[in-house]
């Protein structure tokens, strides 16, 4: 009988490395490492070559970085997505591209089930599995770390620097690096190791080295630059005039955000698993890209489609967070997305300096502004007539004047 198929989230770390050749020996099954590049850069180096010397019978390393650009960086930009105020999800969009891309494989593969490296405290779990069951509900998932046989035999780090020291599987795992990162093309993340302790300063000058994607604000040129963004319909489509695929646009982004230290998070953020924990953030081009769109937007968007798609950031934040970008509601909350963003079109013009993001100036040919309605001068449209305000202060007052004599009333 044919081995049974199993394709594995593989990113080359000692987890993954070791849940390799331990779902091999376990499962007497073949695996498949799925590793998705989605920005991570020197990280892919030599992936492929440790994924079938540690075992794997064949491996995937698929270009997904433009798909997720298109298909998952901008629609959920263009929703205002922002998880507890401060976190642009930059972990949080990329686990329904990689659940996606693994079904697939496991599809054309005829393997029965997925495998990840997720532990059983973390989000990333919930994104996998729930993005999973949206789209292929018959592909069943192995989590190993929620497996107490694979706990009992790697109750900790020692015990897995031995198995792959055994095996002669190639890890670096040492205390020079006393954290965990996960890098895509929209952000970094840090967490865990000494950033548990959310008193510690992770922007101290000591700590300068952790930060990749970004310099020290501190450290940032002393002159601020100036560029210009332009938009269709809310998409991001051209850079200081030049057009950009959104790929390429996301890279630019980087790239300038990085030299004038723009983007760094530091929070204490609700796991949908129910515990709090830190995570540190660097999201460069993010950050100017989602100041920009909400700049255009303040001009060509009208105020109550604004205040209605307002009211859903946080339902859209969460969903996105907790796994749940293929679930019916998402997909509904985006075809509103959509629609309001018909007329945001224009151009944002942007000030980076030292950590921030500072508005220039906006146009649009489809601006909803008229500097003659909202002139302090004259009017000479004549389409606002200020006594009118009189009554309408009337309207709304009447119900707090109502309200106000029962409460007088009452003392």
């Amino acid at each position: 009988m044919a081995k049974e198929k199993i394709v594995l989230a593989y990113s080359g770390g000692l987890d993954t490395s070791i849940i390799l050749k331990w779902l091999k020996e376990t499962y007497d099954a073949e695996i498949i490492a799925f590793t998705a590049d989605i920005g991570q850069k020197e990280e892919l180096d030599g992936l492929e070559a440790k994924a079938l010397a540690t075992g794997a019978s064949k491996v995937y390393i698929d270009d997904l970085r433009e798909e997720f650009a298109k298909d998952f960086i901008y629609p959920m930009f263009q929703a205002g997505a922002l998880y507890e105020g401060q976190y642009l999800l930059g972990t949080s969009i990329a686990r329904p591209l990689i659940a996606k891309r693994m079904v697939e494989i496991a599809r054309a593969e005829g393997a029965t089930a997925i495998a990840h490296g997720a532990t059983g405290k973390g989000n990333d779990q919930v994104r996998f599995e729930l993005n999973a069951a949206a789209i292929a509900p018959e592909i069943k998932v192995i989590a190993p770390w929620r497996l107490q046989e694979f706990r009992d035999t790697f109750p900790g780090r020692a015990e897995m620097i031995a198995y792959a020291e055994s095996h002669g599987i190639p890890v670096t795992a040492s205390a020079a690096k006393p954290y965990s990162t996960d890098r895509n093309l929209l952000h970094i993340s840090y967490e865990s190791g000494v950033l548990e302790d959310p008193w510690f300063d992770a922007s101290a000058p000591e700590n300068k080295d952790m930060f990749l994607l970004s310099v020290d604000p501190e450290d940032a040129p002393n002159e601020p630059e100036y560029i210009e963004i332009e938009f269709a319909q809310g998409n991001a489509i051209a850079l200081n005039g030049e057009p950009l695929e959104p790929l390429r646009m996301m890279e630019k982004l980087n790239e300038l955000g990085g030299k004038h230290g723009i983007g760094r998070v530091d929070m204490v953020e609700n796991r949908f698993v129910g515990m709090k924990s830190r995570g540190v953030y660097e999201t460069p081009g993010g950050t100017i890209l989602f100041t920009a769109h909400r700049k255009m937007e303040s001009i060509t968007m009208d105020r109550e489609v604004m205040s209605l798609r307002d009211s859903l950031i946080t339902r859209y934040s969460n969903l996105v967070y907790n796994g749940f970008w293929f679930a019916p509601e998402r997909l509904a909350l985006q075809a509103l997305v959509t629609e309001s963003q018909k007329n945001v079109s224009g151009t944002v013009r942007l000030k980076l300096y030292k950590g921030n993001v500072i508005g220039a100036g906006v146009k649009s040919p489809v601006s909803l502004y008229n500097p003659d309605i909202a002139t302090m001068e004259a009017d000479p449209t004549q389409s606002y007539d200020q006594a009118d305000a009189a009554g309408f202060i009337r309207l709304n007052a009447l119900r707090l004047k109502v309200s106000a004599g029962v409460n007088q009333q009452n003392k």
